[in-house]
């Protein structure tokens, strides 16, 4: 079948040229020179066998075979203008679904998504929140926002956005609260922590790098969910661990204290894209959540 076909090549310089009735205009809007076009035209005309331009002065006239040939193709180009505009309506239209965890969707990306959507209203933005392990290879998402280790995969192209830096948090209202504040990271070795089972070596890794010994650490109350731990931990209910990126309104704000400081970890919050998807949209969305995020740090 692509052997019945001449060059497109071929065809698209023999459709300009019959369509502006000239080699010249024909050239400069296919950014080519006229040698090239007229070489396209040559070639044509030698693998139909028949003559498609005529002499006419110093210009040229479409032969009777030239005009057939000129409005069959007049009507596929236009059939491809149109269909690949309309495959870009419909990208452009199309959901961007970025998956997240529910934490973080909820306690930093929701109140930051007016804004989003103002500086990116092509994106189409749609999220999806798990609290469980997240695939990004799941069929469907555009885009995975998590925290993960090095060394990424062969097949994911990655956006790394800032390393995690977690650290222990309770409210004022704690009762224990006048008792930790103002003491070494050393007291809360006796202390009943609260701990999320998402996250269940997050209270190890912080004690390794304060130089503690993780051993003596003390499990008290346990949620299946980091944002159900860092609600319990706004309620008073204890101390937790957790990421500073989603802590850091509500210490601004004085609703958590933080006295011991945020070490970082080795895991990093990246945005995750399949080689597969189409790089434009997640670029887009990977700049503006390193903004928002340098942002959140000043």
């Amino acid at each position: 079948m692509a052997r019945d076909l001449p060059s497109l090549n071929a065809l698209r310089a023999f459709e300009a040229a019959a369509r502006l009735e000239s080699v010249s205009q024909a050239a400069s809007e296919l950014h080519v020179t006229h040698g090239a076009v007229s070489r396209q035209i040559r070639q044509l005309e030698d693998e139909l066998g028949i003559a498609l331009f005529s002499k006419a002065g110093r210009g040229i006239s479409l032969t009777p075979a030239g005009r057939q040939l000129r409005d069959a193709c007049h009507d596929a180009f236009d059939g491809l203008r149109e269909a690949c505009t309309a495959l870009r309506q419909d990208q452009q239209q199309a959901p961007f679904l970025l998956a997240c965890p529910g934490s973080l969707l909820a306690r930093w990306f929701i109140p930051r998504l007016d804004r989003l959507n103002a500086e990116l209203p092509d994106l189409n933005l749609h999220l999806s929140a798990s609290e469980g392990e997240l695939d990004p290879r799941r069929p469907g998402v555009s885009a995975t926002l998590l925290y993960a280790e090095p060394p990424w995969p062969a097949d994911m192209q990655v956006y790394p956005l800032r390393q995690e830096r977690i650290g222990p948090v309770l409210s004022p209202r704690y009762a224990g609260a006048a008792r930790l504040l103002d003491q070494p990271a050393e007291v809360l070795l006796g202390e009943a922590l609260l701990h999320t089972r998402s996250r269940p070596g997050a209270w190890r890794d912080w004690a390794e790098r304060q130089g503690l010994d993780a051993a003596q650490l003390r499990n008290g109350q346990g949620f299946e969910h980091l944002y159900y731990l860092l609600e319990a931990a706004l309620s008073g209910l204890g101390v937790a661990i957790a990421p500073q990126l989603l802590v850091a309104d509500d210490i601004a704000a004085g609703r958590l204290l933080a006295p011991w400081g945020f070490v970082e970890t080795r895991h990093q919050l990246g945005l995750w894209v399949s080689e597969r998807q189409p790089q434009g949209p997640a670029q887009q969305l990977a700049d503006w959540l390193g903004k928002a995020l340098q942002q959140a740090d000043a």
